[in-house]
């Protein structure tokens, strides 16, 4: 199939290899190999996960306009290809395709190989921040309706607890305990943006540092990568989310626990990057709920992690026996960790 898509865009000179690419477990990906040479990437977007996907791309196109009119040098804000009849991409039946100009001369990290690194991830999301804060959020489309609505997330565990539908809540009434104990302080940023305290973001929501593709040589931010996720949102989830990811010692998946704790030479390094970046954009208030935004991130994926276990892990793809266990084990270790920090780590974050 993916033979016969690449056809459908226009690509200059001969396509001579369409190959799989990435490592991502929603879309398929192909890097695409011309005899010019140009490089490509194709794409087959997810559309059961992704169920607006007009609403999607037009949230990409919005949001890589207005980038591009901030930095128009070529590779710095991922361009769509046209098909041959002058759109951005097609639907069909089997899902959404488009393709991309491929960003050549940089590098995507799984993990950070130095505090630089981690940095330069936390400069490039907030330099996203800050070019976009003049961006009304609102003309976007919430591409996952929902998506980081933490009270709807700890209703739908509380649903899937008093359902038990797999008999396993007892197996997890520790973990249980713990996020009920804490569901109040969870929707805190919540709150705080319907009552207009918090302004609502145009946001990135997988801000990991292999969505940042970094300068080969001097692995300074070069483009953001993986926009599906673009859309109205706080910039407090968007700093949290990756400091859950990135400043873990361990896995996400880690079953031994004991190797899970947070690394706070990298949560002060993205951080440094972040603020540095954002310059002024950024409001007292949002500035305030940092820290809180990495916690309850944590807490929420935790939360989602234990209720797809609960439910018969029919969400997360897992590979073991209590895996969605694990998962939920291991955010809440790392919620402890932040916890037991919280005082020095609100110190950092005003000192920078």
């Amino acid at each position: 199939m993916e033979e016969i898509m690449v056809r459908e865009f226009h690509t200059e000179g001969r396509v001579i290899a369409c190959v799989p690419f990435g490592s991502g477990h929603i879309n398929r990906t192909w890097l695409v190999v011309t005899n010019t040479p140009r490089l490509y990437i194709m794409q087959q977007v997810n559309t059961q996960i992704f169920r607006n996907p007009d609403g999607l791309m037009n949230n990409i196109l919005l949001v890589t306009e207005h980038l591009r009119r901030k930095d128009p040098a070529p590779g710095r804000v991922m361009a769509l290809v046209d098909t041959l009849d002058g759109r951005k991409y097609i639907t069909r039946e089997d899902g959404l395709w488009r393709m991309y100009d491929y960003v050549a001369g940089g590098v995507c990290l799984e993990q950070a190989e130095t505090t630089e690194d981690f940095m330069m991830s936390g400069k490039a999301f907030g330099q996203f921040q800050r070019d976009m804060a003049d961006f009304p959020a609102e003309k976007l489309t919430e591409a996952i309706p929902g998506f980081h609505d933490t009270p709807a997330r700890f209703e739908a565990l509380r649903r899937a607890a008093k359902a038990d539908t797999m008999g396993r809540a007892a197996q997890a009434a520790a973990e249980l305990d713990f996020l009920t104990a804490r569901e109040e302080y969870a929707g805190m940023l919540t709150r705080l943006q319907r009552a207009g305290t918090l302004p609502l973001r145009v946001t990135h929501n997988d801000t990991k540092l292999n969505n940042v593709m970094l300068d080969g040589e001097t692995h300074e931010p070069k483009c953001i990568l993986d926009l599906d996720t673009v859309m109205p949102g706080l910039a407090a989830t968007d700093f949290g989310d990756a400091i859950r990811f990135g400043a873990s010692t361990a896995a996400e998946d880690e079953p031994d626990l004991s190797k899970v704790h947070l690394d706070l030479r990298l949560y002060e390094a993205f951080a440094r990057g972040f603020l540095g970046a954002c310059g002024g954009s950024l409001t007292e208030a949002e500035r305030e709920t940092l820290a809180d935004g990495a916690r309850i991130m944590t807490l929420e994926l935790a939360s989602r992690f234990l209720a797809d276990y609960l439910a018969g892990d029919t969400y997360f793809h897992i590979d073991r026996e209590g895996h969605n266990l694990d998962r939920a084990r291991t955010q809440i270790a790392l919620v402890k960790d932040m916890e037991e920090h919280d005082a020095e780590i609100r110190r950092m974050l005003q000192s920078i």
